[in-house]
């Protein structure tokens, strides 16, 4: 390749980069990543037996936490 045109590859590149950062600084200043139904809505949706299954998951996964921690073992991240 040619030096000109590796150096118009590189000033896109760091356009894009540039106007990527932009719109991603803009969308957290006006708050579009926001939500702030999402837990209200959750409580809704939720049932007695959905939470009754994530402690269930919970526990079983403290188990096997404990099991691996007295093995020797580590447990994933």
């Amino acid at each position: 390749m040619s030096g000109g045109l590796v150096m118009v590859m590189v000033s896109v590149s760091i356009g894009l980069g540039a106007v990527a950062l932009l719109a991603l600084l803009w969308g957290l200043r006006t708050g579009q990543f926001d939500d702030q139904s999402k837990f209200i809505n959750a409580v809704h949706f939720d049932d007695e037996e959905a939470l009754r299954d994530a402690a269930m998951m919970e526990q079983k996964r403290k188990e096997a936490q404990e099991r691996r921690k007295n093995s020797g073992k580590k447990m994933p991240e």
